[in-house]
């Protein structure tokens, strides 16, 4: 195969933000009426690869050809006028507009004037009769489920000509009889000549519906091969087959604090259950979800992009309500319905976002470190801003914050800094429990290290600690314990000494509930 053969030719593809490297000399190919499977961990760099291919970035080096002719894809709209489209995982359609609407928007047929709704539905009845699918032209789209809406954006695509088509997590939010739906329409896509892209987490519809995969793993080419040949503990150690070596310090004194205290939960939850996604308000985001955390414990929560990790901590944190389920806080049933709850029972939450969810990044790193804790800083509603300033020096020095003073703005501070001040704002509360989402995202190597070094030092002091994390050698090196989610549900749990990369990444694929029981995890 080579580039004047193959229908989309990349090859020795690059491309970098400020202080990453995202993709690396990546090649990739795919073939008319192809279906390829795009795979690779969180971070691995397959969003970045398709927004290349769709138009939203554009490429530092490397070369694109498509129909055997060099290609340089200006914008998504060139990109759709070409034929190449992508359907993301969170829908991009208009819910008080009709299917046939959503559909030709801004090519409605008719004259400039007015917009012929005959034709308008004609046309649209003969794509979806074309794929088989079983739609009202005239539906409102908001009355449809996300498996009809996925429809709708595929007829999009197909009603533009559509040559090669990106599926992102197309599996995400559907049940197995709309699955089973959705393969028959990628089959006959593939049939009519169309190139499918397929990227997803789920390994075992990766081997059911495509032809080849292609493995991406730290921006680089991991693998390819045909999927015949390969199976699925193939494509896991070609997609977590790294070291594990570096930048992690394990302190053996916290593995004997957190081993004296297995017995000690100091947080419990029972059989969560929350409902509802903006997309889909019915969906099951956690599905009786239990699990439980130990005094001076790191545990880790592992899954893959829509597993329900952050949806999860965000409500036991009170952001989201709960709809089943209880929680407890050493020992007493506690009712969390919002943050002001969590946060009086001890419990801290540092965000995914801390750009947009931690910090007021307008605003000083002394404001920013003491909102949470005014209350206990004001005497008669006015802050005492000598014991202020006195408690943010000792975090300052305390977490070597690097500032030319508690005045500097937080925004412009590194991340790791950053980050380091979200930390400290929680730890003026002393809180029990520290829930730490994603806290190393978007930092170099040393401000992760010394983040490690921080949560080492924390758990030694008798703080319990929730991370979660979207690396698993993260994870492995950090915790304790690993809990292990997939659509909602735990899947797996496994002690520091039973962790692995491919463990992991078997029970973060499994579709299947895994029941637990004492010391051992079956199926």
């Amino acid at each position: 195969m080579d580039k004047h053969s193959a229908l989309l030719w990349m090859e020795n593809v690059s491309k970098a933000f400020p202080g990453v490297q995202a993709l690396e000399n990546v090649n990739l190919y795919v073939n008319s009426g192809e279906v390829l499977g795009l795979i690779g961990q969180n971070g691995a760099g397959k969003s970045t690869l398709m927004k290349i291919l769709s138009g939203v970035y554009t490429i530092d080096s490397g070369d694109l050809y498509f129909g055997g002719q060099p290609l340089h894809i200006h914008n998504p709209h060139h990109a759709q006028e070409i034929g190449i489209s992508i359907i993301y995982q969170e829908l991009n359609l208009m819910p008080n507009l009709s299917v046939m609407e959503n559909i030709f928007v801004g090519r409605e047929p008719g004259s400039t004037l007015f917009v012929s709704r005959r034709r308008l539905e004609q046309q649209t009845r003969a794509i979806l009769d074309r794929m088989h699918m079983q739609l009202r032209p005239t539906a409102l789209v908001r009355s449809l489920s996300v498996a009809e809406q996925q429809m709708v954006e595929i007829a999009k695509a197909i009603s533009r000509d559509v040559r090669v088509l990106i599926m992102d997590e197309p599996t995400s939010a559907l049940s197995e009889t709309e699955v089973e739906t959705l393969f028959e329409i990628i089959g006959e896509l593939k049939r009519s000549g169309v190139a499918v892209i397929f990227i997803s987490h789920r390994l075992e519809e990766v081997l059911h519906i495509c032809d080849r995969v292609t493995v991406l793993r730290d921006g680089k080419n991991a693998g390819d091969a045909l999927v015949k040949d390969v199976t699925r503990d193939d494509l896991i150690r070609m997609m977590v087959g790294r070291s594990l070596e570096q930048f992690f310090h394990r302190n053996a004194h916290l593995d004997a604090v957190a081993a004296g205290g297995a017995a000690d939960a100091i947080l419990e939850v029972q059989e969560l259950v929350r409902i509802g996604t903006p997309v889909n308000p019915a969906a099951v985001v956690l599905d009786h979800v239990s699990f439980n955390l130990r005094r001076g414990e790191i545990l880790g929560l592992a899954g893959l992009v829509g597993a329900g990790r952050t949806e999860l901590v965000r409500t036991i944190f009170g952001a989201d309500r709960r709809a089943g389920g209880r929680i407890l806080v050493e020992g007493r049933p506690v009712d969390i319905r919002s943050p002001v709850d969590a946060i009086r029972l001890g419990i801290g939450l540092v965000p995914e976002d801390r750009k947009a969810q931690g910090l007021i990044l307008g605003l000083a790193v002394r404001i920013n470190m003491t909102l949470a804790h005014l209350d206990q800083l004001s005497r008669a509603d006015f802050v005492q801003l000598g014991v202020e300033r006195r408690l943010v020096e000792e975090y300052i020095q305390r977490f070597e914050i690097r500032t030319p003073s508690m005045e500097q703005r937080v925004v412009n501070l590194s991340g790791g800094n950053q980050q380091k001040v979200v930390i400290a704002k929680w730890l003026m509360l002393n809180p029990k429990i520290l829930i730490m989402d994603e806290p190393t995202r978007g930092i170099d190597v040393g401000a992760k290290s010394e983040i490690y070094e921080l949560m080492h030092r924390l758990a030694t002091q008798g703080i319990s600690i929730i991370m979660i994390s979207s690396e698993f050698p993260e994870l492995i090196a950090m915790c304790d314990r690993i809990v292990c989610l997939a659509e909602g549900r735990v899947t797996g749990e496994v002690t520091r000494a039973e962790a692995s990369l491919e463990t992991l990444m078997h029970y973060c694929t499994l579709r299947q509930q895994v029941v637990i029981t004492e010391g051992t995890v079956s199926l």
